[in-house]
């Protein structure tokens, strides 16, 4: 009987990190189609029609433009990135951040080959008539090309009243045990700017 508790025990701690796995975040990107009582329908950029709760702690931001020359050392910011023909990273979109995410880089989902570099600033760079930023993070950095046009966005203070049909968001999502997505934050878009990343 014991050596049955034992397993039975065994088996438990086992299962226990299989069980938290299962409530894991992932990120949704798309228009949303309707909401209505603490609930968000979006059409993903996929084309899927996603539902979301919308936890009681929700977080919004609304994305608001901004150039390169807004840009200091020392501002802290998310850089999504590709490699160029010359192999060098070019930033695809940059977004200021909180210093509550994580710094660091590494993969990123916003297209196959990108990755997510969130850093501090080190000094903005002209060389060769190329614009360029470089970032520092512990334990790195890098020096990333900022082509002419590419989306520059912070974000500003928002609440529930800006998530309307029509409006372009990006969640960070909780997937529960039973798959279903509850909404942690939404950055959403204004004044037609969207949120990049």
């Amino acid at each position: 009987m014991r050596r049955i508790g034992r397993t039975l025990l065994l088996l438990a701690l086992l299962l226990a990190p299989a069980l938290a796995l299962a409530q894991s975040n992932v990120r949704v990107r798309g228009t949303i189609t309707a909401i209505d009582a603490g609930v968000m329908t979006v059409k993903s950029r996929d084309g899927q029609d996603l539902t979301l709760k919308l936890a009681d702690d929700l977080g919004v931001v609304a994305a608001k433009a901004m150039t390169l020359a807004d840009l200091k050392p020392g501002d802290y910011v998310g850089v999504t990135a590709v490699r160029g023909a010359d192999g060098a990273p070019v930033a695809r979109e940059v977004h200021t951040i909180a210093r509550t995410v994580p710094e660091g880089h590494g993969p990123w989902d916003l297209e196959p080959g990108s990755t997510m570099t969130n850093a501090t600033i080190d000094a903005p760079v002209a060389a060769s008539g190329n614009r360029e930023l470089t970032l520092k993070y512990k334990g790195g950095s890098q020096t990333i090309r900022i082509p002419d046009g590419i989306p520059i966005v912070t974000q500003v203070p928002a609440d529930r009243s800006y998530l309307k049909p029509g409006e372009y968001v990006f969640v960070s999502a909780r997937k529960e045990p039973d798959g279903s997505l509850t909404a942690l934050r939404v950055q959403v878009s204004k004044d037609g700017v969207k949120p990049p990343q």
